[in-house]
């Protein structure tokens, strides 16, 4: 089972994931923090007064929900400022896990999302039964295996502990790279976009307790397993840098995607909001805040973070199997 068969499968990879998987995420995040809600910038300066015809008449406050970390700070440090300055309103709502953004998107508590990748958004949008769509990619910190009681993959052991995130299709991706790494060896004709505990046929090489955990608890309970599996916005987030990875996943099917009802499809202020996402602006706040990173395919180009190991330095799957559909949606 190699990684190239994911952009192969990302069409019909997730109609068998199960309702019960998303919502042991929404149990798993029953502890967590409320969402935080920032407060909208008060006072118009005279560049927003004059700007004002710029923006959608219909639409002159747009509420934006990231998960905490570098999507979050993505918003603060730049999309804000550029939105504000055009005339609009912009509020700022963080969650601590991925259940929340689409469910307060559906109910109308946000204009839009930006924190999923696209199969993700496509499996709980389905099993949700919510009209959500996605829109433009941005740029994203790729999912990595970071040190924990161990600092190098020379020291894996028998026996030894890795976490991962507990959600179905990022749990996927932990299996699917610790498969390449030939810790454990996934079922030859298993969905790589689907794989689960049941999928592994041979975890007897280091007997591996794979310990499932909600993303946003991965960097604080490094110091309790051997090595960790992090989403990378939450590695950011908690200080750790992506080019401390001891392996990163090599696949671009994952580039994050923002979100939002299908019915505000081609407003003006979608529009709005995509072309700060694509700004010269943002393009180079991007490249010099998130170094490491992958960023959306109609930028043109790759900066993400080169690797030093072999393995790291696989062939990229480009993800050329997505549909003419989603990429207009980027455009």
């Amino acid at each position: 089972m190699k990684l190239t068969d994911i952009s192969r499968q990302l069409a019909t990879a997730f109609a068998a994931v199960g309702v019960s998987g998303l919502v042991l995420v929404g149990c798993s995040n029953s502890s967590a923090p409320e969402a935080t809600q920032e407060p909208v910038t008060e006072g118009a300066t005279a560049e927003t007064a004059a700007s004002t015809s710029d923006i959608d008449p219909e639409h002159t406050k747009i509420v934006i929900g990231t998960t905490e970390g570098d999507f979050a700070d993505m918003v603060r440090n730049q999309v804000k400022g550029t939105l504000e300055a055009q005339g609009y309103e912009v509020e700022l709502i963080a969650f601590t896990d991925y259940v929340r953004p689409n469910l307060a998107l559906a109910e109308g508590d946000l204009d839009i999302n930006i924190f999923q990748h696209k199969p993700y958004l496509d499996t709980f949008k389905k099993e949700n039964n919510l009209d959500l769509v996605e829109v433009f990619q941005v740029p994203t910190a790729p999912l990595g295996i970071y040190s924990g009681k161990k600092s190098s993959l020379d020291e894996a052991f028998k026996g030894m502990s890795v976490s991962a995130p507990n959600d179905p299709s990022n749990f996927a991706r932990a299996l699917v790279m610790m498969d390449d790494l030939g810790w454990i060896k996934l079922k030859d004709d298993i969905d790589p976009l689907t794989a689960s505990k049941a999928d592994i046929a041979d975890n007897s090489k280091y007997d591996i307790n794979i310990v499932e955990l909600e993303a946003a608890q991965l960097p604080r309970a490094r110091d309790e397993v051997d090595f960790a599996v992090i989403n990378g916005n939450y590695a950011t987030d908690s200080g750790i840098k992506l080019t401390d990875a001891l392996f990163q996943e090599p696949s671009f099917a994952y580039v994050n995607w923002s979100a939002i009802k299908s019915a505000d499809t081609g407003k003006k202020w979608v529009e709005d909001v995509t072309n700060a996402y694509n700004s010269e602006a943002f393009k180079k706040y991007a490249h010099e805040t998130f170094p490491g990173y992958k960023y959306p395919k109609i930028w043109g180009t790759d900066h993400s973070a080169h690797m030093d190991t072999a393995a790291k330095t696989e062939t990229a799957d480009t993800g050329t199997t997505e549909t003419a559909t989603t990429e207009a949606a980027a455009q």
